[in-house]
């Protein structure tokens, strides 16, 4: 039998990941007539995948070693990925180009912040929305909070008094910028206090105007009972077991009636709060609010802290520590009942466990793995510490 350094045949990103599993020795891969294998188009919509999401972290500020611990790729293969998903925003580029005077404005510096925004001249930022209703509730919600006087970015109006631009199929909004940065320091605990004061002053302004908005009134557990249940046992219960997913699901549905419900902002996360010399700021993206169980954003948020496999992710220690902080932050403005923190564990599961499945209906196989790898990481702290 022949034997081939893979350094020779296989492309980087391939051998990148075989020597997560193997390294150093000699490797047999049998004819494909004698195994399953994955299709190509299977794993090229892996790679395109992985590689949106290497981009989208880089406009989040991550720097290429640091995407490379996350991605098990070289410093090089980032650079070229990143350099490539570019090209394919250029077009978006032109088009932008051509809508801003729409404003009134012109000669404008243009930079991406994110795959479907950009920041124009330092002074406000530019959302492209293929979802109409999407944008409809981002404007209508953003209008509520701000006559409550909730810091929310202002909707820049057309020179025509429209609210948006539509341009090739796609709607674009423009809102002013706020001031202030999102949070870079993911442990520091004092910012993890701050978060959770922040979910529960727009919990308690999501309160005064819940009235004059109507929303989605969405449900955690039908959810749970309902689409992603399908979802796991068309896929054989290969993410997260039949008799796992019976049990968080009961646990639940027993919490469930005690959880106060109400809008919430459903996308918690770091990047859509902002702060300013410490201070808390304002709040951005009201894409995905709805009716829910007002623990859900508290849960999401806590749980989105562990999504990064790398170095620097965070040990039990540190997210237990977390956890607190965020609690301790969110009771300083609106406490909760004992039976809502009771819940917090099996809400947050639940949370991954739809996660997972979600990711999976879109073929997304790491983040639904990822899912799962959270999942694990709660359970078993649930058992030795909360």
């Amino acid at each position: 039998m022949k034997y081939v350094n893979a350094h020779d045949i296989l492309p980087g990103e391939i051998l990148s990941e075989i020597q997560k599993y193997y390294q150093g020795g000699y490797l047999y891969i049998p004819m494909e007539n004698s195994c399953k294998t994955v299709r190509p188009t299977d794993y090229k919509t892996e790679l395109e995948k992985r590689n949106q999401h290497i981009y989208l972290r880089h406009l989040e500020g991550k720097t290429n070693g640091q995407l490379g611990q996350i991605y098990h790729l070289s410093e090089s293969s980032i650079r070229r990925i990143i350099f490539k998903e570019k090209g394919r925003y250029q077009n978006m580029q032109k088009a932008i180009e051509e809508i801003l005077p729409l404003w009134g404005i012109e000669h404008s510096q243009i930079k991406q912040i994110y795959p479907s925004a950009w920041e124009i001249d330092s002074s406000y930022v530019l959302k492209k929305y293929d979802d109409i209703n999407l944008l409809e509730r981002n404007v209508k919600t953003s209008a509520i909070l701000s006559h409550c006087d909730i810091p929310v970015a202002k909707v820049i109006p057309l020179k025509t008094g429209e609210s948006y631009a539509t341009h090739q199929n796609s709607c674009f909004l423009m809102a002013k910028k706020l001031p202030g940065s999102n949070i870079s320091d993911r442990k520091n605990l004092a910012s993890a206090r701050s978060m959770g004061c922040a979910i529960a002053q727009l919990h308690e302004a999501f309160a005064r105007c819940e009235t004059a908005i109507t929303f989605w009134d969405n449900s955690l557990l039908n959810e749970i009972k309902g689409w992603v249940r399908e979802t796991l046992e068309a896929h054989e219960w290969q993410l997260i077991d039949q008799k796992t997913y019976t049990e968080e699901a009961a646990a639940l549905e027993a919490a469930y009636p005690d959880l106060p419900k109400q809008l919430i902002h459903r996308d918690v996360h770091f990047g859509n709060f902002l702060f300013h010399e410490g201070a808390f700021s304002g709040y951005i993206d009201f894409d995905l609010s709805q009716r829910n169980i007002r623990i859900f954003d508290i849960c999401y948020f806590l749980t989105g802290l562990l999504s990064e496999d790398t170095n620097d992710a965070f040990t039990k220690t540190e997210w237990l520590e977390t956890v607190t902080s965020v609690i301790a932050g969110y009771e300083s403005v609106l406490p909760l009942s004992a039976k809502e923190k009771a819940a917090i564990p099996c809400v947050m599961k639940c949370i991954e466990i739809l996660c997972a499945a979600y990711f999976i209906r879109i073929n997304d196989t790491k983040r639904a793995q990822d899912a799962v790898r959270i999942f694990h990481f709660i359970q078993d702290n649930e058992k030795k510490n909360f």
